[in-house]
């Protein structure tokens, strides 16, 4: 847990966090893990209560991922499989705002898909006015349009609520040279160009992600969640993970 201190010192006013789907399971199991959601929810609402201004967006593999139905193209059209996968994003997205309601944190799940009885559909004034509320905007539905990942929805709606850095919550500790649950000889970066990033093909986000970030400006802390704190540390901005830049 990070000292309460840091983050009165926040180095950042306003974020977009991007949570992938496998972070509200237990141990790459399908499904969503209530222990796994109230970790990440109870990091989050001490970002919140030192006045840090926080959205997130959620993915859904833990769920569904669209991509597993391409090749039974036959069967399911892909692009139909795809919002399935966006429907599981709001899945993930109704788990965390439960879990911040119940630890006192006030939320607004707000997604790209019309589901009204469930969430709001996604306008950037109102989410720009809960945000200032001191609410938890949690954006689910991806951008609402298939053969689009959730890193592209979390570029996109971290540059239409124009936040200070884009947080991409990983399982591992910042961007490699290499896989390095495969390769321990791969080297970690601390701190990445835009064109680097897209010359040497690294695994940060997917390319239009990266583009749309360098585009307009947008720090990218690719950094690891499962590590207890690292959410408000990356928030504080100690230097942790791989920061992608200028």
């Amino acid at each position: 847990m990070s000292d309460p201190a840091e983050l009165s010192k926040a180095k950042y006013s306003r974020v977009l966090l991007k949570m992938s789907g496998e972070a509200f399971g237990h141990g790459g199991q399908s499904g969503i893990s209530i222990d796994e959601t109230l970790r990440i929810a109870r990091q989050i609402k001490r970002v919140a209560e030192s006045g840090v201004q926080i959205a997130v967006v959620v993915g859904g593999g833990n769920i569904l991922r669209g991509a597993q139905f391409s090749a039974k193209g036959e069967v399911i059209n892909e692009s139909t499989a795809h919002y399935m996968g966006m429907l599981a994003t709001l899945m993930n997205g109704l788990a965390l705002q439960e879990s911040l309601e119940s630890i006192g944190v006030q939320t607004r799940l707000q997604t790209a898909l019309r589901v009204d009885s469930v969430a709001e559909f996604f306008i950037r004034r109102r989410a720009l006015r809960h945000l200032e509320k001191g609410r938890v905007v949690i954006l689910g539905g991806g951008t609402g349009n298939p053969h689009v990942t959730t890193d592209t929805a979390a570029a996109l709606r971290g540059i239409e609520l124009e936040v200070d850095v884009l947080l991409k919550a990983t399982r591992v500790d910042g961007v490699y040279s290499d896989d390095p649950e495969k390769n321990p000889h791969a080297v970690r970066y601390d701190r990445l160009t835009y064109d680097r990033t897209i010359k040497e093909k690294l695994r940060v986000m997917d390319l239009s992600a990266i583009e749309m970030c360098e585009k307009n400006k947008l720090p990218i802390l690719v950094f690891n969640y499962k590590k207890e704190g690292n959410i408000e540390r990356a928030v504080a901005g100690h230097t942790i993970g791989t920061l992608v830049s200028e």
